[in-house]
């Protein structure tokens, strides 16, 4: 059950940064074209968008962490696994094991590290703000010059996307060492979409 409810939230997060980027850049490429027009242009340099491109690059950055957690759920990451496919099963077992935990030992690292940074950035400033005790002696923590916010928010994508990418990795190790089975993803199959049986087999079922 859990791991349902994460796999949506994970999936509609992902889907709502990549509409979010790309309708921003949609109406900052229209707002440039727009300030050229004549009649127009008055009114088109009143809406300041200097922000829109420093949004996108942070809409980015969190769509690439969280993406990359689903990519190691789903199987979509590229490997090289000749050599590994080629050992007995029993050898190769192990180094897939031995792969899965590397890699959730190190995006584990990544996060603790990333929390860190996240909280010495300004999240302990905030936190101690939130609950109304003294905080003069925590530095409150840089903010971004375009967007005005809190850089602590921003850098938030490193220890949440890359703890989620560590659970990721242990589930896939966890579900390889009671099955046997890694995650596969097929790129001719798309998601929504059931799967049909080719024409000539249709017509002989007809038949």
């Amino acid at each position: 059950m859990f791991n349902k409810m994460l796999d949506h939230l994970e999936e509609w997060l992902i889907s709502f940064l990549m509409a979010a980027a790309t309708l921003i850049i949609f109406v900052a490429v229209v707002h440039r074209y727009l300030a050229g027009v004549p009649y127009i242009q008055d009114y088109a340099l009143k809406l300041d968008l200097s922000w829109a491109q420093t949004l996108c690059t942070i809409l980015f950055v969190w769509m690439c962490k969280f993406g990359a957690a689903y990519g190691v759920r789903t199987g979509i990451h590229v490997g090289v696994d000749v050599v590994i496919n080629r050992m007995a099963p029993k050898n190769r077992g192990r180094f897939v094991i031995f792969g899965l935990s590397a890699g959730a030992f190190f995006t584990g690292v990544i996060a603790v590290l990333g929390a860190v940074f996240v909280w010495k950035n300004g999240a302990h400033y905030a936190f101690l703000d939130l609950i109304g005790q003294p905080n003069d002696e925590v530095p409150e923590g840089p903010t971004d010059p375009d967007l005005e916010w809190h850089t602590w928010i921003i850098y938030l994508a490193i220890p949440l996307g890359s703890a989620l990418m560590s659970y990721r990795f242990i589930q896939v190790c966890v579900a390889f060492w009671k099955t046997g089975e890694l995650p596969k993803h097929d790129e001719s199959h798309v998601q929504g979409i059931e799967e049909q049986a080719p024409l000539h087999v249709e017509e002989e079922n007809r038949k």
